[in-house]
């Protein structure tokens, strides 16, 4: 009863709990956060001292006591303490601006596909020890497909391919089910560290993990370009100890992501292989939906529709479309009944 009253006060969320950025959709305002999921932690005191992208800016500088973390890995928790907290510094923030002393919020989170019910259950009680009223849980694709305006409830097969930051979920959808899908945990991390292990393999070069990010955004492709790309990419000579300097190319970086790229591929392949052939007839109608941040990497829509002779094209905003689903189901208490998973606690919705 109490936490009713608090919930009519409170901002129904839609979270994306991602391995790399955490997203929150507020159900009357929009995406209002859209930070990185890292946490600084003082371990002298135990207090966490910044969340996000404060945090973020702390990766690699801090003094032996400051452990910065990343509480969640492959998309699931593996520091269940600091997720929570990390939850609650958000739900808190979008509350701040409103008169609740003690926000109650409706969540509707995405979770990975190939989640066991014990992951499960330590997202939901995160959650609910964050301050959520209700936790209704729902799988990241079925959430990207709704984020993508793809009509889910429809009796058409579709295709979304979500290339996050800890994993790359393949699923093939209908009438609002997934039918088949894989889950690999080949996705933006990943390609970071292939230009890492690049660097020092053929430059002798140690490189940041930050560095690495920026120069996967900045001249990261999938197939040659039509200008050449170039960046100056900066670490530790791993012969002298001292600082060096490089200047790399996109044909360069190419080579160091060729192989993730093409795992990502080959099980795009292998996911229609398996899927019945009325709805791969569907696939080749309407394309292969790709989302997620992976899916910025250029040219990378034109590789997949080379290789699997089907058409591909990057859904609008792709970094959003899975929290833009969790807003949506918001509204959509039919459909959110009937795609959400069942509660892993048994009291997740009270």
């Amino acid at each position: 009863m109490f936490n009713r009253l608090l919930g009519r006060f409170s901002k129904d969320l839609g979270i994306d709990l991602g391995t790399s950025s955490t997203l929150v959709f507020a159900s009357d305002r929009g995406i209002v956060i859209n930070e990185p999921s890292i946490v600084a932690v003082n371990t002298r005191t135990d207090q966490i001292l910044a969340v996000g992208r404060d945090a973020k800016d702390m990766l690699g500088k801090t003094p032996p006591h400051l452990l910065i973390t990343k509480p969640l890995s492959k998309g699931v928790i593996s520091d269940f303490e600091v997720t929570e907290k990390m939850l609650k510094y958000f739900i808190d923030k979008v509350h701040s601006e409103t008169f609740t002393i003690i926000p109650r919020p409706r969540v509707v989170i995405g979770v990975p596909l190939e989640t066991t019910e014990v992951e499960r259950k330590a997202i939901e009680d995160a959650a609910l020890s964050a301050g959520a009223r209700e936790v209704f849980m729902v799988e990241n694709p079925l959430l990207a497909a709704i984020g993508a305006r793809l009509p889910l409830s429809e009796s058409i097969g579709m295709m979304v391919v979500d290339i996050g930051g800890g994993t790359t979920e393949i699923a093939v959808m209908s009438l609002s089910g997934i039918v088949t899908w894989k889950s690999l945990p080949i996705a933006g991390d990943e390609m970071n560290k292939n230009i890492i292990q690049y660097a020092r393999d053929v430059f002798n070069l140690l490189l940041g993990e930050r560095n690495a990010e920026l120069v996967k955004i900045k001249i990261g492709t999938a197939i040659p370009q039509d200008a050449p790309l170039t960046l100056e990419m900066r670490g530790r000579d791993l012969i002298t100890g001292l600082p060096k300097e490089i200047i790399v190319n996109d044909v360069q970086i190419r080579e160091a992501l060729r192989r993730s790229v093409a795992t990502i591929i080959e099980n795009i392949k292998a996911t229609l292989e398996v899927t019945p052939p009325e709805l791969v007839a569907d696939i080749y109608e309407r394309g292969i939906v790709l989302t997620g941040g992976g899916s910025l990497l250029r040219g990378l829509d034109a590789l997949v529709s080379r290789e699997a002779s089907i058409p591909v094209r990057v859904a609008e905003d792709p970094l959003t479309c899975v929290v833009r689903g969790a807003g949506a189901l918001l509204e959509n208490e039919v459909l959110l009944k009937d795609i959400s998973l069942p509660s892993a606690t048994g009291d997740g919705r009270r």
